[in-house]
């Protein structure tokens, strides 16, 4: 008898990806064991907010996840897509290719677990994948601060990993124990303040970047000139 394997999915617009993404991505490969991690770059809806392109941005996710050891694959069908993407259709999709024992787990910050009652036709999530959210600094993942719809939603879902990691769809795991602070705005305003002379140039910014991003990211994005303005 065959085990039904486990898929973690990561999405985002990664412009550019960072430590942050990544240590989510380690945490739950950590926590839920999936047989595969596919990383999901999107193309949102307001095109004019990306700065990087969708080839520079799937040439940083795959320098940024090479010498992880996390089982990833770079998933671009949001890209291929067209127009703008909603993780409901992903999901949908994903589903009909994995066929209904495979356990989805859609993994994000919990940030976005406190906007989720506004991402188009939200609650048919659940019906098609797990959810595992990680702690933020500064988001709670306590029930009272969430939308009360969504609180609603989560309460008799939440379960263990290793519960998560066997059943298809519709339960979810908390994670409290992630505690990278880090965005792709803070990313991009410390790079155009070096760039243009803000702060304390040279050697000290530079060893500060690389706080923030992967070195090999990093080298990328001096390489092409992104983010300069």
């Amino acid at each position: 008898m065959s085990v039904s394997p486990c898929i973690a999915l990561l999405g985002g617009s990664f412009d550019p990806v960072h430590y942050g993404h990544v240590a989510l991505a380690r945490l739950f490969c950590e926590l839920l064991h999936p047989d595969a991690l596919r990383v999901l770059p999107a193309k949102p809806w307001q095109k004019s907010a990306l700065k990087a392109s969708d080839a520079e941005r799937v040439a940083m996710l795959e320098l940024a996840f090479r010498e992880t050891g996390l089982p990833v694959v770079i998933d671009q069908r949001e890209l291929l897509r067209g127009g703008a993407t909603y993780t409901v259709e992903t999901l949908r999709a994903l589903r009909a290719e994995l066929g209904a024992d495979a356990s989805i787990v859609f993994l994000m910050g919990a940030d976005q677990l406190q906007n989720l009652d506004s991402w188009r036709d939200w609650q048919q999530l659940f019906e098609l994948a797990n959810i595992g959210v990680a702690a933020r600094p500064g988001y709670t993942l306590e029930q009272d601060a969430l939308p009360p719809a969504v609180a609603q939603q989560l309460a008799p879902r939440l379960a263990p990993p290793e519960h998560v990691r066997t059943t298809p769809a519709g339960l979810v795991c908390l994670a409290h124990s992630l505690a990278v602070d880090i965005s792709a705005t803070q990313v991009r305003a410390t790079l155009h303040g070096s760039l243009h002379g803000a702060g304390d140039p040279g050697a000290d910014s530079e060893a500060f970047m690389k706080t923030l991003v992967p070195p090999v990211v990093l080298d990328y994005i001096q390489q092409h000139n992104l983010y300069k303005s």
